[in-house]
């Protein structure tokens, strides 16, 4: 009697347990894959929003600094900072790599939201005064799954509120 057909056939399947072990694995490792690319779009809006929250801290320190009316400007993918000029037009800022235009990567969008507390439209130029007081106002970064809040008081003072996740809206 020979029993090395048996045997060949025994070793040449996979138990259940082999399959629901290999199955688990397949489903963790699944899900950290799904966990860290969600992480990214939050990460990246995160270090954007502190971007420009330091590019706006540093506009209204500069324009106390040189005593004139600085501004920013933020409309779908871009931001941008202003000097007001002499005859009271608005030019973009040059010479200044923290005030530079900036285009935010990936599919992320900046929308104003407030100036002194009222919604404003998306072609709004928030001033940064000489004299350092100024109308609290926000704005708001924006991706597929996340947004963050970027929002000033009177003093200048920038905080950075984390938003909700697409799902959550």
């Amino acid at each position: 009697m020979n029993h090395a057909p048996a045997l060949r056939q025994r070793l040449a399947a996979f138990t259940l347990v082999e399959l629901l072990v290999v199955l688990a694995i397949i489903g963790v490792a699944a899900g950290l894959v799904a966990v860290n690319l969600g992480g990214d779009d939050r990460r990246a809006a995160e270090r954007e929003a502190r971007r420009l929250a330091g590019a706006l801290e540093h506009a209204a320190a500069l324009a106390q600094w040189r005593g004139e009316t600085l501004g920013v400007s933020a409309e779908g993918r871009s931001y941008r900072f202003w000097q007001r000029s002499a005859d009271d037009r608005w030019a973009a800022v040059a010479g200044d790599d923290v005030l530079m235009p900036r285009v935010l990567p990936g599919e992320m969008t900046v929308v104003p939201l407030t100036y002194a507390g009222a919604p404003v439209p998306a072609d709004t130029i928030f001033p940064f005064r000489a004299s350092g007081r100024n109308e609290p106002y926000a704005l708001a970064l924006v991706s597929s799954s996340w947004s963050v809040v970027i929002a000033a008081d009177p003093l200048n003072r920038v905080q950075i509120a984390d938003g909700l996740s697409a799902a959550s809206r």
